[in-house]
């Protein structure tokens, strides 16, 4: 009887471990899927950021052509202020709100300031969505530019060719592949998904150096997200290459849940970034 109690007793106990060793195993496979949809959920969520600071200059990308390399692109030409525009000269804020102009980092080619106005701004309308999703597109950015219509002359083209600017999504709104490049976190490491992307590209017309934008909205956004989105990437289009450190502005470095229009402050920089100097805009042939 001795003998057929210890194998009773042990056979329970290696039930036991056998139910122990599965019940651990369950935890685990949840606790390992639980943290693959924490990171994948932050994978597509571009609504915070790990660091309160606005974002480096450094995750923004420059596109310089080829053909510009070396002495044509006139590095070492006199950066010099132009004229500040006439709606700028005329801004005046009454509440002294203050700017973000520290944020601010030139290029080596001094600030992204515009020399020619109207500066001309192309919208290229989406063509994989139906004709009035389209048009409700196209309207919602073509609000943000005229926001910013208030502090610098633009003007809406229909040929890319002649835009100095161009808020382009090539893709349908349904074809996430085609918004823009992931972003690597320089702290986690963790990939990111865009709402929006600007980039610009250096040319010589003339002897004169310029510049031209790029701006990518990811079909992700829509609404007043979408018009938010458009708002800031039009931003650093017309000159402020950097973020602000404060939600309240346009140039606010994250999403916020409630989007805001533009700010004194957003305006108190862009006049304090046309009165610095530049190359841009310039003859880059020495007289």
């Amino acid at each position: 009887m001795g003998k057929i109690s210890q194998k009773s007793i042990s056979k329970t106990q290696n039930r036991n471990h056998h139910f122990f060793g599965w019940k651990l195993l369950t935890v685990l496979t949840l606790f390992i899927i639980s943290g693959l949809l924490v990171i994948l959920t932050n994978f597509h969520t571009h609504a915070q950021e790990p660091n309160p600071q606005p974002r480096s200059l450094a995750e923004k990308e420059t596109i310089i052509s080829p053909f510009l390399v070396a002495e044509r692109l006139g590095e070492k030409s006199i950066q010099k202020p132009h004229p500040l525009p006439l709606s700028l000269e005329k801004w005046q804020d009454q509440n002294n709100s203050g700017d973000y102009f520290e944020q601010i980092q030139p290029t080596k080619y001094g600030y992204l300031i515009w020399s020619h106005f109207p500066i001309q701004v192309n919208i290229e309308t989406p063509t994989n969505i139906n004709q009035q999703q389209a048009q409700t597109w196209v309207n919602q950015v073509s609000q943000a530019i005229k926001e910013w219509n208030n502090f610098l002359p633009l003007e809406l083209v229909e040929n890319s060719e002649i835009a100095d600017i161009k808020a382009d999504i090539k893709a349908d709104i349904k074809i996430m592949r085609q918004r823009p490049p992931l972003q690597i976190n320089p702290i986690s490491k963790i990939p990111r998904a865009r709402s929006a992307l600007a980039t610009y590209e250096l040319y010589n017309q003339n002897n004169f150096l310029l510049h031209r934008f790029t701006i990518l909205l990811s079909p992700t956004q829509t609404g007043e997200h979408l018009q938010a989105a458009a708002r800031h990437e039009m931003g650093h289009a017309l000159g402020i290459w950097g973020h602000s450190p404060v939600e309240t502005d346009a140039l606010y470095f994250s999403q916020v849940r409630n989007p805001v229009s533009i700010s004194s402050r957003d305006v108190n920089t862009l006049k304090k970034i046309y009165q610095q100097s530049t190359s841009l805009g310039w003859s880059n042939v020495e007289k």
